[in-house]
């Protein structure tokens, strides 16, 4: 036995074979079920190559080595389904208490002149009270959107 060889149970085979074949689920855990069904080693596995599975899939080397590192570290669950994205705080633009102070500017009343807030107004209104030095819209727009 290969030190990266997978060998399926008949349960995990048997959901793979589940997941392919009922076509419900997204693209992206389709192909990594069928990957993982066709590098299998077990007695019942086709033992694809890995130029094999590239070809029949147009899969790249690293997918189908992330598949099986996946397989391996995580479990068949984790191999299929997508991971979440990390929060990324090094490209916060803004901190808590600034999101806290546009929150509470945004349930204000609007300025005279205005109906309501819009997302150019708030942007506009932050920048000129000097709460941030740079802001844009669309952060402007994601703050609130966490918030509902």
């Amino acid at each position: 036995m290969k030190k990266n060889s997978i060998e399926l149970t008949k349960e995990q085979r048997e959901q793979l074979l589940q997941v392919v074949n009922v076509g419900t689920s997204s693209a992206r855990k389709i192909k990594h079920a069928q990957i993982l069904l066709k590098v299998d080693e077990g007695e019942e596995g086709p033992k694809w190559t890995e130029r094999q599975v590239r070809d029949a899939f147009q899969v790249g080397t690293a997918t189908i080595w992330r598949v099986k590192k996946d397989f391996f570290e995580e479990g068949l669950e984790e191999a299929l389904n997508r991971k979440a994205q990390p929060e990324r705080p090094e490209q916060r633009r803004i901190t808590g208490e600034q999101e806290a102070y546009i929150i509470k500017l945004a349930c204000m009343k609007a300025p005279e002149g205005y109906e309501h807030w819009s997302i150019r107004l708030l942007t506009k209104t932050i920048l000129e009270l000097g709460i941030v030095a740079e802001v844009g819209r669309e952060t402007v727009r994601m703050v609130l959107k966490k918030t509902n």
